[in-house]
């Protein structure tokens, strides 16, 4: 394992000059938070497609495909959809607001007080999906170098916050290039087919696992749906994805880029569910579904090779977990950190929010040990308390204040609720909490229109 740990040391020192070599270009707060609004189509589509895709789509999707098979696809291709629809319908609206946050757009439309209540909401949505990637590093390293979980999270969860933090978004950026080679190469070129050959090729597995693994839908309609809903809707209003679309250069660029990296969240989906299924030949009796992707790294890689699959997967929760950590310090310093102190936030301010973010992102990792747990709670509460004040801000005319600021915290505290009550496997808490924001909202607005026009 020498030569497959010399390699993960190489790739990681790679980063970290790389994150040096960007403090020379975020020279502004502009430059550090949106890498100055000039990124064109490669560098775009490359690092938007990092984004989505961290350790829950490499780690989680093998899993998926180990399980369900060829249907574990579903959970990269709807965000691949989400990253579509974002792309060719919002990106041309949300590029001329000229935005920093999402929550920006609440305090637009409504007020200081829905601005920051989203905020504080998008920060929680962006620390558990860092937290997701984080930990997916730790578990990566821990089987297969036996480097002690701790050791793992604060060794990849260290590196990613050390770059994050020297050069922000153009530190990310650059990082994303190499991220997005590593993990085309390591996944796509190498795992995907040696896997697949290892299992025996294609018509042995046709002939080893069920019928049923290679359906399209023995996921499962309620997982189905609640991918759906957590995901697909979830990519469409996530701090991480708005801030890359305000890096695009030009409309055309964030339109047809964006395509381009949805596309590709489809094709790395459909790379995971084959890996996935290749391990369920290979490794028919494996005890815990989620070891899936280590152990059929560890089984059909020779030493170097290796190594590089690994750096790919650990591109792949890096580039995440950066995107999220700048996404929740970014969030921080624009919308909360100037009501605290009465006055706008410093280029000095933005590096020590990405690094107070950091760190509680370490922290929150070491006390947990699944990927998917974190991941759910993010989507569920973004999904289920901002969704809809956000789709009223730009659609509705008639949409209230008093209607975004309540359904923020009533669908909130809903979805907190059946989170605890039913568990982070359940549907219920995206149901409900999507549910009773629609239903606040509107029933606000319109309370709150006729009250206007009978007083009138």
């Amino acid at each position: 394992m020498i030569l497959d740990l010399a390699i993960v040391l190489g790739y990681a020192l790679g980063l970290m000059l790389i994150g040096w070599y960007s403090l020379r270009r975020a020279r502004n707060r502009e430059d550090y938070l949106v890498a100055g609004r000039r990124l064109g189509p490669l560098m775009y589509a490359a690092t938007l497609a990092t984004v989505v895709l961290g350790g829950a789509s490499t780690v989680g999707t093998v899993r998926l495909g180990y399980v369900y098979g060829l249907s574990g696809l579903w959970f990269c291709a709807l965000m691949g959809f989400g990253i579509l629809v974002i792309s060719l319908l919002l990106s041309r609206h949300l590029i001329r607001l000229k935005l920093v946050t999402v929550t920006e757009l609440l305090e637009r439309r409504y007020s200081p007080a829905a601005r920051l209540s989203g905020a504080v909401i998008m920060i929680g949505y962006a620390l558990m999906v860092a937290v997701a990637s984080i930990v997916a590093c730790g578990t990566i390293l821990h089987g297969l170098f036996g480097l002690p979980f701790w050791g793992g999270v604060l060794l990849g969860g260290g590196i990613v916050v050390v770059y994050s933090v020297i050069g922000g978004m153009w530190s990310i950026t650059l990082t994303d290039i190499v991220q997005f080679f590593i993990m085309t190469v390591g996944m796509m070129f190498l795992l995907a087919p040696l896997s697949i050959q290892h299992a025996g090729g294609w018509v042995a597995m046709r002939q080893l696992l069920p019928a049923a693994h290679f359906s399209l839908t023995t996921l499962g309609w309620p997982m189905f749906l609640g991918f759906t809903l957590n995901y697909f809707l979830g990519i469409m209003i996530g701090q991480d994805i708005w801030q890359r679309v305000f890096t695009a250069r030009s409309v055309s660029v964030a339109r047809f880029a964006g395509a381009a990296a949805a596309l590709y969240c489809v094709l790395y989906g459909i790379c995971g569910a084959l890996i996935g299924m290749a391990a369920r030949v290979t490794l028919p009796a494996l005890g815990d579904p989620n070891l899936a992707f280590a152990s059929v790294v560890q089984a059909t890689l020779p030493d170097g090779i290796r190594g590089l699959v690994v750096a790919a997967a650990l591109a792949a929760m890096m580039s995440t977990a950066s995107a999220t950590l700048m996404a929740a310090a970014t969030t921080f310093a624009e919308d909360v950190l100037p009501r605290l102190q009465g006055r706008r936030a410093t280029l000095l301010a933005d590096r020590a929010s990405t690094l107070a973010m950091g760190v509680i992102s370490l922290v929150i990792s070491l006390a947990l040990s699944d990927v998917f747990k974190p991941l759910t709670i993010a989507y569920d509460l973004l999904v289920g308390s901002i969704l809809v004040p956000i789709v009223g801000a730009i659609y509705w005319q008639r949409a209230s204040t008093r209607a975004a600021i309540a359904s923020i915290a009533v669908s909130a505290g809903v979805t907190i609720f059946f989170l605890a009550k039913d568990g982070l496997d359940a549907n219920t808490p995206i149901f409900f909490g999507l549910g009773s924001s629609l239903l606040v909202f509107c029933g606000v607005t319109i309370l709150g229109s006729g009250a206007a026009r009978v007083q009138g």
